[in-house]
């Protein structure tokens, strides 16, 4: 009997393909459970055999952090896709882990909702954006999605259901699981269920900026995220060689969004301007815009020669630190956009030498330190990621340890795929 066979009388089960591969490692079967139950009977199978089982969502996010040790089945989240309830007057929704975004906004926007989060990678889904915390621009203006979610339904790697804070906004006791699962990479349990809170949509968006040359980038950041005009994000967005852009995102009532987009137009000066609409770079992850796909491929879908990988970093400072950060990411090569009013950078590495990958990331990785932040190598090819430090120093990893260790003792949760082999 084959393990489709064995684990088929719990949930759909089929053997895995080449497409299954979770970065370079592929698993056996690739299993889809349509509840909290079905999870639950699936991960008591795959305890009680020792296997290794990683989620999948819309899989936009399957390759950030580090290889899995093994995997031997992939649990697909797809079939628990369902709104399950949107309280509109305490502006709050829970949905399956499965749900993408795209249609989660589009449901709760029927109301004038939102859930305010920037789908950066593309196709999240909404367990997907719970298990790396991702935040895109208007993170300034509500904060992370740890700070917007409420309450959860989770499997731990036994198959024990559990839930996790509630549904509503003051409802957090003890130990709140939410914010330690929410940004854990699946590596503690498997989320089924998402509860988050919701807030109205604006009348009105405007963004106003331009390009700044890089000697004024310091003081207009510093004045656009002090301004008392209240911009809900402040994005800046860099190439090598180039004048970096920086723009500002008002929101609000049409006269009131309108009256404060002009006045921050003339704060910024001349060569500042107020659009309807984002620029091309908004809201995404650099280097899958700008010819550098992390699949190999060129703007124009070409294969690159030889196939290699985009090196996406995430990397932070104080605020103060920004500018300094986009200078040394862009002078070795990089792409950069990023929150210059929450202190978080995405850069993009073209791809290179694994040493030139290696001294990028290190020259980076020390401004981030030196700022008082940090630098993770999400996304890179093998040979990258052989001549790199994917996480670097982590202070709390012993901590960390221990928590993987009570939820899962046995290491069958994407064993090695978190922060120092987690």
């Amino acid at each position: 009997m084959t393990l489709a066979d064995e684990l088929g009388s719990v949930c759909p089960v089929r053997d895995a393909g080449a497409d299954d591969a979770v970065d370079g490692v592929l698993p056996q079967v690739v299993a889809r459970p349509a509840s909290t139950e079905e999870t639950s009977a699936l991960l008591r199978a795959c305890s009680g055999r020792g296997l290794a089982v990683v989620v999948r969502g819309n899989g936009s996010k399957l390759s950030w952090g580090s290889p899995p040790e093994r995997v031997d089945v992939v649990l697909e989240t797809g079939a628990m896709d369902a709104l399950v309830e949107h309280s509109r007057g305490d502006l709050v929704a829970t949905a399956g882990a499965g749900m993408p975004l795209a249609r989660l906004q589009q449901q709760v926007g029927e109301a004038g909702h939102q859930l305010v989060v920037d789908d950066l990678a593309a196709g999240s889904t909404l367990g997907g954006l719970v298990a790396t915390n991702l935040a895109g621009p208007r993170r300034m203006w509500v904060g992370a999605p740890r700070d917007l979610v409420l309450g959860m339904r989770l499997v731990r790697a036994d198959g024990t259901v559990a839930k996790a804070g509630g549904k509503v906004v003051k409802n957090v006791a003890g130990y709140d699981l939410s914010k330690l699962l929410t940004g854990s990479f699946g590596t503690l349990a498997v989320v089924t269920e998402v509860t988050v809170r919701l807030h109205p949509v604006p009348p009105a968006s405007h963004w106003v900026g331009g390009a700044v040359p890089s000697d004024r980038l310091p003081g207009v950041l510093a004045a656009l995220v002090a301004s008392q005009l209240v911009p809900h994000a402040v994005e800046v967005h860099a190439t090598p060689g180039a004048d970096p852009s920086v723009v500002a995102l008002v929101s609000g009532t049409e006269a009131g969004a309108a009256a404060r987009a002009e006045a921050l137009r003339a704060e910024l000066g001349p060569g500042a301007s107020v659009e309807a609409a984002p620029p091309a770079w908004w809201g995404h992850l650099p280097g899958r815009r700008d010819g550098l796909d992390t699949d190999g491929l060129d703007a124009a879908g070409a294969a690159a020669s030889p196939p290699a990988r985009t090196v996406l970093l995430k990397t932070t400072s104080r605020l103060s630190g920004i500018p300094a950060l986009v200078e040394v990411a862009t002078a070795h090569g990089a792409t950069v956009t990023g929150s210059a009013g929450t202190g978080v950078l995405w850069a993009a590495l073209p791809a290179r030498t694994p040493q030139e990958v290696a001294d990028a990331v290190d020259a980076v990785r020390r401004t981030s330190v030196d700022l008082g932040g940090s630098t993770v190598v999400l996304e890179a090819g093998p040979q990258a990621r052989s001549a790199v430090d994917t996480w670097g120093p982590v202070p709390a990893v012993d901590l960390m340890r221990r928590v993987k260790d009570e939820f899962d003792p046995t290491r069958i949760l994407a064993p090695g795929r978190f922060v120092g082999g987690l």
